[in-house]
């Protein structure tokens, strides 16, 4: 293999932990974004001494290191684009400690995401970032991208949570940055830093997070809008009246439709809009919030309300939100999935923007997502291998990223940038942002060695070219 010395890095983990097999190698070329490159080998790291040893190695041999946590990312961040190594934290899969007294967890990067959850669980803790990968995506990645989710509304993302952290740095050498305190301000905060670096800056072999108490009670509610104008206004109405849902989410008609034909569950395929309202907290505090919830929806002229009075209610009115991404799979073979935000009394003007894009385009478009956060994820449904339609879809989305700069928004709530949206990075943080980070980067790893192609490359075609 080309610039990957397999005997050294056999010296390090062990002949049983490299794989240079096509089929392994496969495996691990492609995440959720459907981007793909084959890199040269994959090797499975034990622990944080191996994963120094091979960053010094990649270093003296100048060979790319791409860190994989379960590649279900959706903007390419853990393609492999230039060959060269990936490092699989598989074997990174440990909670080392669980501290209920100070509310702290310590785990190993390839903890999936639900299995902390349940753990913190059982003791009356509560982990709260829920991306919608939780089920199979690792805390690490989580980390690296600084993943959000329904709950973020009220809860926050990852870098909330995360109070410090084990780092091997592109050269190899190991850091530990904040620590088992909640408050700690000496020097620069490597651990901000580090989070959602989308593994450019660190390879990270241990991760703090804070826990908090798990909610006393919760409330359900699905909400039925004739009007999405209506349903985007109600999410701005219910934040203005100080209610801070931990989730509030929206779906439109053609997501909607789209989930009754994937589950034949009887969702009002004539809606124009759905919203799925859940409150957290004191009983007390709960029942008052669910009143003045329920008066705004009607104000809005909300057609129906269902309030779930059991678990088995509430799981059937999630049952819809959980099935959108398998229902858009069967509706057409390919989508850009971009998922910006703006603030949140922008919300309606972004949906307008939204959907004069695709009478514009001629494309099909979905739209649902975190609207109590701002954060709407936009689909555009597509056949790949329609190059007219890929180019209007690409179209389409590069002047939505200009409207939502407009509005004060981001390209990105929970994604990140990777591959994906590099080419648009430096229209939001500037050049000059660019260029810090940038210097940033080439501090920290002079070689660009570690992630190389990920957020710094300007246009897609040298991704493609490769």
């Amino acid at each position: 293999m080309p610039n990957i010395p397999i005997e050294q890095i056999v010296a390090i983990v062990g002949p049983e932990n490299i794989s240079c097999a096509i089929e392994e190698r496969y495996c691990y070329s492609y995440d959720a974004s459907k981007l793909q490159a084959v890199p040269d080998c994959v090797v499975f790291p034990a622990n944080t001494a191996e994963v120094s040893e091979l960053m010094k190695l990649a270093n003296r041999e100048a060979f790319a290191v791409f860190p994989r946590g379960a590649g279900s990312g959706m903007v390419g961040a853990s393609v492999p684009w230039a060959g060269g190594l990936v490092m699989a934290m598989n074997r990174f899969n440990r909670i080392l400690r669980i501290d209920p007294d100070n509310m702290i967890a310590i785990v190993e990067p390839a903890v999936v995401t639900a299995t902390l959850q349940e753990e913190v669980a059982r003791l009356g803790l509560f982990y709260p970032p829920d991306p919608a990968s939780l089920r199979f995506s690792t805390l690490g990645g989580n980390v690296a991208m600084s993943s959000g989710g329904p709950r973020a509304v009220k809860y926050g993302v990852t870098r909330d949570y995360v109070m410090g952290l084990e780092v091997v740095l592109p050269q190899g050498a190991v850091i530990h940055t904040g620590g088992n305190t909640l408050k700690g301000v000496v020097g620069y905060d490597l651990t901000r830093l580090m989070v959602g670096s989308e593994g450019t800056l660190g390879i990270f072999t241990q991760i703090i997070v804070r826990l908090l108490p798990q909610p006393e009670e919760i409330r359900t509610l699905s909400v039925v809008f004739p009007l999405l104008e209506k349903a985007a206004q109600t999410v701005a109405e219910i934040i203005r009246n100080r209610i801070l849902p931990c989730t509030l989410e929206l779906m439109d008609q053609a997501t909607i439709q789209a989930v009754e034909s994937y589950l034949h569950c009887g969702l009002p395929v004539q809606a124009d809009a759905m919203l799925l309202i859940e409150l957290d907290g004191p009983p007390s505090t709960l029942d008052r919030e669910l009143l003045q919830v329920r008066d705004i929806c009607q104000r809005q002229g909300a057609a129906t309300i269902e309030i779930a009075t059991t678990e088995l209610e509430r799981e059937r009115l999630w049952q819809a939100r959980r099935a959108i991404s398998p229902a858009l799979g069967r509706i057409r073979p390919g989508k850009i999935n971009e998922d910006i935000v703006v603030p949140r009394m922008k919300i309606p003007d972004l949906l307008r923007t939204i959907r004069g894009l695709a009478d514009k385009y001629h494309l099909y478009i979905v739209n649902f997502g975190h609207a109590g956060d701002g954060n709407i994820h936009m689909n555009i449904l597509l056949d790949p291998t329609d190059k007219d339609e890929c180019k209007r879809a690409e179209q389409a989305a590069e002047e939505l990223f200009r409207e939502v700069i407009a509005l004060g928004g981001t390209l990105s709530g929970e994604h990140g940038v990777g591959i994906a949206k590099s080419p648009f990075f430096h229209r939001e943080v500037g050049r000059e942002g660019w260029e810090a980070m940038w210097r940033i980067k080439k501090a920290l790893d002079p070689l660009n060695i570690l992630n190389p192609g990920k957020m710094f490359v300007g246009n897609r075609a040298f991704f493609q070219a490769r």
